[in-house]
């Protein structure tokens, strides 16, 4: 990856006939002699809470149904999974079974 001597951007290659050169958007250009190959790579950075023993016990509790054993008590917590311009997202986990499940608002 080659910086603009001129500006500091990102330099991106551009075809002309049979050379490749590498352009910037100030336009500087300057000319590349080798292939150019231009590889983006990009890693999801959305990860659950995990949530152990020792916090479970800070955790509120609330009266809902656990879809698994039906006992009606269960931790909640809730974090935004999608889009800041969307609801976030409930989790819950039955204080009994330790069945874990959510709810999109």
């Amino acid at each position: 990856m080659l910086f603009c001597p001129n500006c500091g951007s990102i330099m991106s290659p551009k075809e002309e006939g049979k050379k490749t050169l590498l352009v910037c958007s100030c336009g500087y250009s300057h000319v590349e002699k080798e292939d150019i190959l231009m590889r983006e790579s990009v890693k999801s950075n959305k990860k659950l809470e995990v949530v152990d023993d020792k916090s479970k016990k800070s955790l509120p509790k609330t009266q809902v149904e656990c879809p698994k054993c039906k006992y009606k008590e269960a931790y909640f917590w809730s974090q935004q999974t999608r889009a800041s311009d969307e609801a976030e997202t409930q989790f819950f986990e039955c204080v009994k079974c330790q069945h874990r499940w959510r709810n999109y608002r």
